[in-house]
C-alpha cells in the first residue's frame, strides 16, 4: 500500500492540518472505528514524522491527523540515531510515504539542555549526555549564525536534521533526489499552536 499524494500534496495536507489545529477547529479526519477496523489490514501513511517525544506536542493533535495518517517517530529532542534513521526509512521505501516532517517545538528541553552545557561546559550524566552531545552542533552553529535563544536554536536544530538525513541514508537521499520525497524542518509554537515550515 502506498499513498497517491505527491510530496507537495502531502506537505499541502500537512500545512492544512496544522492550520485548522492552531484554529481550535480540528476536523479529527479518519478518527472513526471503520477507518480504524480497516487499518487493521495494513498502513498507508502520507507522512513520516520525526518529532520530540515532549508531551506538549502530540503530533496527531498538532497537525489534526489521524489514524494511519502518520507515521510518527519520537525521540528527545528529535535526535537522529541507526534505529530512527531505519524507521524513517522503512516509512519511505516500505510504506512509500512521499514526505518525511521533522518537527522541532518552542522551548525545547533537549535543546536547553544542549545550550546550557554549551554555556556552562557541564554534561549531564548517563545516557542523558549523549542526547545532549548529539544536539550540541546544531546549538553552536545556531550560535555562529548570531543565534542567542533556544528558539532560534530550535529551528537551527530542525535544519541540521534534514540535512543529516539527506546525508546519513542513500535511500532517503536517492528518493529525494528521484522527486519521490521531499524532506522538511519545521517548528510547533507551543503557545500558539502554529507549525511554521522552515526555509
Amino acid at each position: 500500500m502506498t499513498t497517491t499524494l505527491t510530496p507537495e500534496q502531502a506537505l499541502s495536507t500537512i500545512v492544512e492540518g496544522a492550520l485548522r489545529a492552531q484554529a481550535g477547529q480540528p476536523s479529527r479526519p479518519n478518527t472513526d472505528t471503520d477507518t480504524r477496523s480497516q487499518l487493521a489490514q495494513g498502513q498507508d501513511p502520507f507522512a513520516a514524522v520525526v518529532g520530540c517525544s515532549d508531551s506538549r506536542v502530540p503530533m496527531e493533535y498538532a497537525l489534526d491527523a489521524g489514524y494511519g495518517d502518520v507515521f510518527a517517530i519520537r525521540t528527545a529532542g528529535h535526535t537522529l540515531g541507526e534505529t530512527v534513521i531505519g524507521s524513517i526509512e522503512f516509512a519511505v521505501a516500505e510504506l512509500g510515504v512521499p514526505l518525511v516532517l521533522v518537527l522541532g517545538h518552542t522551548s525545547c528541553g533537549a535543546v536547553t539542555a544542549a545550550q546550557h552545557s554549551l554555556d556552562t561546559g557541564e554534561t549531564p550524566g548517563a545516557n542523558v549526555g549523549a542526547l545532549v552531545e548529539r544536539i550540541l552542533p546544531s546549538v553552536i552553529s545556531s550560535r555562529e549564525k548570531g543565534g542567542t535563544t533556544v528558539n532560534e536554536a530550535v529551528a537551527e536544530h530542525s535544519r541540521r536534521t534534514v540535512e543529516r538525513l539527506r546525508d546519513l541514508s542513500p535511500v532517503l537521499h536517492d528518493a529525494e533526489s528521484a522527486g519521490k520525497l521531499k524532506i522538511v524542518g519545521a517548528v510547533y509554537d507551543l503557545a500558539t499552536g502554529a507549525v511554521t515550515v522552515l526555509d
